[in-house]
């Protein structure tokens, strides 16, 4: 039995202007078959020692395209089958050849392989993350095997193939071929559907203020495009300029360019036909015109040497102030955004972590209609425009090659890139891990030093750098996969463009050397940016990608509003929360009801963790009151008994504090913000702990300066240092978040066995320590001494109400926390 027909060997690809049935059934069955064969053997190795079985039945799909996909698997190899038997034994002259053979043994294996890997990814899961969708083998092995009935257009002029219907043999095999192509078709399209995969959760959590919301699955899983409509339509109120007519103008005029430019893309070729023709075909002329029109295309398009043309360039220049605008909107509303939100929320975060999605989340909206409109746009009209003149000025045998090898790239890039997305999620996790972990060990160096960790920290720090650059690898090595299967499709549709136009050449069918000079460079021109393609969807939908977490902290809704309908909680500084489990009213007011920046402008807190802007002195006390003068400045750094210790300094006023005020000791930060409360002059003082970083001669000193600042304020002081709260007009003890004791400071020491007396007594032993030991200790031993017990002071006398507070001025009763 012979493997070719007679006259015909395996290395006769060409003949009779097509492809020889014996190359076609060989080699195209054979790589998609090879390649299943030996990937596929390897995807089922890693399922059986990896994966595990999906014991949930809600988590496997049902679906009737399920059942379609499995059907059109099963129909292929019967296809095949029924092709063998009627060249074996219907058709008149039947003949067996060694190539049917094997192709229809390859069909037979190949697709019912393909539905055990099927089942394995529907039933099993490995243990990495889970995307949306069948793996990178099935998907590349049923875009082979569609690329390769797609070859069979090539044949249209051979002699030996069915397209002319010759006879019954013909119509028969002419029919096979339709149903082979619309199933491998449907099965392609169904593939990256993927209707029999679980739907699988995303175990990269979104940046949440709390397990409540996590619990929610608020992540957004599968494809980045997923919601991508929405996501644009949010942004796009920061990429259209509304707020400058001269920005309109200014998009306006850049996509009039851009549409010029994709006409000057078509003359180009078209010029370069003429002059080679008019070199070539006699008589020969000297068209200098032509040379003028192509020198001037060029110079507006932009040259052969990369080099941008005057319309690029025109257009980049009005894009600047455009761009400019994107992204001081977007960052502005962003950073509004976050000094809106709530100070839980805050210290729920890692600053590098934030930092980090508000840098990508800005780049990635400034970049995405640069991408959309001046890269993806451009190359899809560009061949669009292509197969409509390949079509019009040759033949549509040419429209159909560019046609073709534009929608398998194009089908290619997106399946691949989808599958890969699990691997940019990764690698973008753990980028925010490595940022975040750094930024945490460089803000508490003062600790790290402390306790020699500094060799930990850095072991650390490695072991977050290997795990990204472990991620790193993995998400290159997808995308060089990616870049040689975008290679040879685009090779393949050069080739068979080529071998069909310089045929035609050389029989002299209609066709000129210009023509061939116009179809190959005209090609390489167009698939220049479509090998680009590839890399601008990668590009927007990193951006997508990029865009998520950025979309979560914008939909952090805040906890505090402006009127009706506000959160349950205010934090107002220094762990001082007030429940709504009653109302807290000011001069008879619910601040539920009130605008929250009157609020905040109205009360003035002295947190026991002062935290200070890496700024000048002076710039931080000046912050409670901008535009204050130097006088006001100095006067209230005064009454906080640090103005002395300032003017020590070699830069006095303008020394800098550090990142977070770290220059200076506890105390001087403690009397800064003291400083600035009282140069606020609020009428309601929050003092948390404001003295517990005090020495108690400058606590004394300072006292004095306090009292003055609570005149005719309402003051809510927490302390444990009992000395700070005996003039209070009442005092509160809290035990385990309830008021176990209230009353003034000469009724609770009176109490026997009370809570207050006992801490009264006890900071009265410390202190004769103190004396007698000469060493300041009182903080720690008031605070060992409280047995985790708060009292605080206020500054009016009232009743008490269970879960709320009632302030007035000079009045104040505190509820329990």
């Amino acid at each position: 039995m012979l493997y070719c027909p007679p006259n015909v060997t395996l290395s006769d690809v060409w003949t009779q202007h097509g492809i020889s049935h014996c190359f076609m059934d060989t080699v195209g069955p054979g790589v998609y078959g090879g390649f299943l064969l030996l990937f596929g053997c390897i995807q089922l190795l890693m399922y059986r020692r990896y994966a595990t079985r999906i014991t949930d039945p809600t988590q496997i799909s049902k679906s009737r395209l399920f059942a379609m996909q499995l059907f059109l698997l099963l129909l292929l190899p019967v296809l095949a089958v029924l092709r063998f038997l009627m060249n074996a034994r219907i058709y008149p002259d039947s003949a067996v050849y060694g190539y049917m053979i094997f192709s229809t043994c390859v069909v037979c294996f190949s697709y019912p392989f393909s539905i055990c890997l099927i089942l394995k990814e529907r039933y099993y899961q490995l243990p990495s993350m889970p995307t949306r969708g069948h793996g990178l083998v099935l998907l590349l092995f049923w875009t082979l095997a569609f690329i390769n009935e797609s070859l069979a257009f090539i044949n249209l002029r051979h002699e030996d193939w069915w397209f002319h219907l010759k006879s019954n043999k013909d119509q028969i095999e002419m029919g096979l071929f339709v149903t082979r192509f619309l199933c491998s078709l449907l099965i392609f399209v169904l593939g990256l559907k993927a209707p029999g995969i679980m739907a699988p959760y995303n175990p990269h959590q979104r940046l949440d203020n709390d397990t409540a919301n996590e619990s929610q699955g608020n992540v957004q899983t599968g494809s980045a495009f997923r919601n991508g409509w929405r996501k644009l339509r949010t942004v796009f109120p920061y990429l259209w300029p509304k707020k400058n007519i001269a920005l309109q103008i200014a998009v306006i005029v850049c996509i009039i360019l851009l549409l010029a430019g994709r006409v000057i893309k078509l003359f180009l070729p078209i010029y370069r036909k003429k002059l080679v023709d008019s070199l070539t075909i006699a008589p020969i002329v000297f068209r200098w015109d032509f040379v003028l029109v192509y020198v001037a295309l060029s110079f507006l398009q932009g040259g052969g040497t990369g080099s941008m043309g005057l319309f690029n360039n025109l257009r980049t220049f009005l894009w600047i102030r455009v761009q400019q605008y994107t992204t001081r909107e977007i960052e502005i509303e962003l950073f509004r955004h976050l000094h809106q939100l709530s100070l839980r929320w805050h210290l729920q975060r890692k600053t590098g972590e934030v930092l980090r999605v508000m840098d990508r989340g800005t780049d990635s909206i400034n970049n995405l209609l640069n991408y959309i409109v001046f890269s993806i746009a451009p190359t899809i009209l560009d061949l669009l425009v292509a197969v409509a003149y390949f079509v019009y000025a040759f033949n549509w045998w040419f429209g159909l090659i560019v046609f073709l090898t534009m929608f398998l790239y194009i089908a290619s890039t997106i399946a691949i890139t989808e599958w890969r997305t699990k691997y940019q999620r990764r690698m973008n996790l753990a980028d925010n891990e490595q940022r975040a972990r750094s930024v945490d060990s460089l803000l508490n160096f003062e600790t790290v030093k402390y306790y020699g960790a500094e060799h930990y920290e850095v072991d650390c720090y490695r072991e977050a750098i290997l795990k990204y650059q472990k991620e790193e690898f993995l998400s290159m090595l997808t995308l060089n996969m990616l870049n040689t299967a975008q290679n040879i499709i685009l090779c393949l549709g050069l080739l068979a463009g080529s071998l069909l136009c310089v045929y035609l050449v050389v029989h002299h069918q209609t066709l000129t050397v210009g023509d061939f000079v116009l179809f190959s460079t005209y090609l390489m021109e167009l698939y220049m940016p479509l090998n680009w393609f590839g890399t601008y969807y990668r590009a927007i939908q990193k951006n997508f990608v990029d865009m998520e977490n950025m979309f979560d902290l914008l939909k952090e809704e805040e906890e505090i509003v402006d009127a009706p309908g506000c959160s349950p909680l205010l934090t107002a500084g220094g762990g001082i929360e007030f429940s709504n489990t009653g109302a807290i009213l000011i001069d008879g007011q619910n601040i539920k009801l009130v605008q929250q920046q009157s609020l905040r402008k109205a009360i003035g807190v002295v947190p026991q963790d002062t935290v200070l802007f890496n700024n000048t002195i002076f710039y931080n006390i000046e912050y409670a009151k901008l535009g204050a003068s130097d006088e006001a400045v100095y006067e209230a750094a005064r009454a906080a008994d640090i103005h002395e210790r300032i003017l020590g300094f070699p830069e006095k006023y303008e020394t800098k504090v550090g990142e977070r005020g770290l220059r200076l000791s506890g105390g001087e930060k403690q009397r800064v913000a003291i400083a600035r409360t009282l140069l606020k002059a609020p009428i309601i003082v929050l003092l948390d702990e404001a003295t517990s970083a005090l020495d108690t001669h400058t606590e004394r000193n300072i006292q004095a300066a306090l009292a003055r600042v609570c005149a005719n304020r309402t003051t809510i002081i927490v302390a444990h240092r009992l000395s700070t709260i005996i003039h209070a007009d009442e005092i509160l003890v809290l035990q385990q978040g309830s008021i176990a004791e209230r009353g003034r400071h000469e009724e609770l020491v009176l109490r026997e066995d009370g809570i207050y007396a006992d801490m009264w007594q006890q900071q009265l032993k410390n202190l004769d320590a103190e004396q007698s030991g000469g060493s300041d200790n009182g903080d720690a031993s008031a605070e060992s001494g409280s047995d985790n017990r708060r009292s605080g002071g206020a500054g009016g006398p009232s009743g008490a109400g269970t879960g709320g507070a009632h302030f007035r001025a000079g009045h104040a009763h505190g509820g329990a926390r």
